[in-house]
């Protein structure tokens, strides 16, 4: 009773807040019916969040996907239906989760009250925009309660020796410099967005260490609208702590409410999306998307081994399918990897590639996989903009963690970015196989320069792998440091390829 008196107590006090504020955010009709019917029916939803969570642990118990903290460097899963995360999402727009010892723990806010409070302390209508993405996906559960489920999964790459984890131990220079990995099929989008990418794909967010950034706060750039227009995201930063270096979280799920345009300061909400993703058999709307962190303002240390390792091993770690671990522990084996079992082989025989053996003896098994887990990469310029990344280098970057984690493809957004014009366009991909592993991939690219001709037959005919380009970009990158190259990693390559 003293739970309830409370809820009642704190639901009257936000009540008050709310209406001052939406009053002038929302028509009158759209107001009244906001207080009359909706508020009414989220302090019901409020009221079923010990039922919901008995049910929950009830069906969760034996695959151990319960709602929990997964703390640092403690990989698993949390699989939540889309009606808990209602109840619980209107506990932060109620403010009712406690705030004390969150930031000790390193977990983000939770609570919405920062999210209205910056409005008053600095109005911009990209703010108000976010509320109303907020308030349209309230209102749509109001309406009707989606029925499906999302999962919430921290990954990682050990750093440790665990013989009995599942686990890809934190590879280091050697590991990419002997890589025979393919590099896969590259695509380019001048236009458009990854949430709009057309095929299903593991959709990047270009993430803050503490999942959603500033999502709650005056943040409104890309991780901020992707947690506005899809907020079951924002779920996880209830019981996800912050990344470290060689960690990385991926949603498979969430739904998206609401459209808009725009970005930044140019942000804003333009009306109800209708989410028309197919689900899988747990339900999950097969909308995935992987928060990875890049470096921060990293000025010139980006270009320094240790850092370029640690940003390809953050992608890399994102980009891992934890369901292809055996065809990866078989394969990596191949390429002297170390895995957590501490074995590795060298990575050629005599006549034939370790990666051709492993080909041949999967092949069978990749065939009947590929319709199912054709799921490559959609991302774009991860770690650049305000986070001041080079986008050159982090385009290689995450070219290098695709192929290396074994994705189809990966289809890059440049979003207009002038430093990217000169990016590579994929106009066609020839493979001997379906298979992703492959021996022979050939990748036409059409550079903005008198150089086109060059450049794709001198790809073609060296058939580049991972541990090539690696080197190149480690060879770019201390010439870099040492004041060697001035230019980019693109204007760069281009003069080196032979005449």
């Amino acid at each position: 009773m003293k739970v309830v008196a409370l809820l009642g107590f704190l639901f009257v006090l936000v009540t008050c807040i709310l209406n001052e504020f939406l009053a002038q955010l929302m028509s009158g009709a759209d107001s009244r019916k906001w207080f009359a019917e909706d508020i009414p029916k989220l302090a019901n939803l409020l009221l079923r969040l010990p039922s919901l969570l008995e049910v929950h642990y009830q069906n969760s118990r034996a695959y151990g996907y319960g709602l929990r903290i997964l703390g640092p460097q403690q990989p698993g899963m949390v699989l939540l239906s889309q009606e808990l995360i209602g109840a619980l999402l209107a506990c932060s727009l109620f403010c009712l989760f406690p705030i004390s010892n969150r930031g000790l723990k390193h977990l983000p806010t939770i609570n919405f009250d920062q999210l209205f409070a910056s409005l008053y302390d600095s109005y911009s209508e990209s703010q108000e925009n976010k509320v109303r993405c907020i308030i349209c996906y309230f209102q749509r559960i109001c309406l009707q309660m989606p029925t499906g489920s999302v999962s919430f999964e921290r990954k990682l790459l050990s750093l440790e020796h665990h013989p009995w984890q599942s686990l890809l131990s934190y590879p280091y220079a050697d590991f990419w410099t002997k890589s025979t990995i393919p590099l896969c099929p590259f695509q380019v989008h001048s236009s458009g967005l990854i949430e709009d990418h057309a095929i299903e794909a593991l959709e990047v967010d270009f993430a803050n260490k503490y999942l959603g950034g500033g999502a709650l706060h005056r943040g409104c750039v890309h991780e901020e609208i992707r947690f506005m227009i899809n907020p079951e995201l924002i779920a996880g930063m209830l019981f996800l702590p912050s990344m470290a270096d060689n960690e990385a979280i991926e949603i498979v799920g969430a739904e998206r409410f609401s459209d808009y345009t725009g970005y930044a300061s140019s942000f804003r909400f333009s009306g109800d999306y209708v989410d028309k993703r197919s689900v899988d058999f747990l339900g999950r709307r097969k909308t995935r998307i992987v928060a990875i962190d890049a470096l921060c303002s990293p000025r010139m240390k980006q270009y320094k081994p240790k850092y370029l390792i640690r940003e390809t091993n953050k992608a890399f770690c994102g980009f891992l399918d934890q369901s292809k671990y055996s065809q990866y522990k078989r394969l990596f084996k191949m390429n002297s990897v170390q895995l957590n079992e501490g074995s590795s082989l060298p990575i050629k025989a005599k006549g034939e590639s370790r990666t051709e053996e492993v080909r041949k003896s999967d092949e069978k098994s990749w065939h009947l996989e590929d319709c199912e887990n054709y799921i490559g990469i959609a991302t774009g310029n991860w770690g650049c903009g305000a986070f001041g990344g080079d986008p050159e280098v982090k385009t290689i970057i995450q070219w290098l963690a695709a192929s290396q984690a074994l994705r189809p493809f990966i289809s890059y957004y440049t979003f207009g970015l002038e430093a990217l014009e000169s990016l590579a366009q994929v106009l066609h991909v020839l493979v001997k196989s379906r298979s992703v592993i492959v021996d022979k991939i050939s990748i036409l690219i059409l550079f903005r320069s008198g150089f086109t001709w060059q450049v794709t037959q001198w790809i073609i005919l060296q058939k580049w792998n991972v541990g090539d380009l690696w080197n190149i970009l480690i060879e770019y990158s201390s010439q870099k440091l040492r004041g060697e190259a001035d230019v980019g990693f693109f204007a760069w390559l281009l003069p080196s390829l032979p005449k």
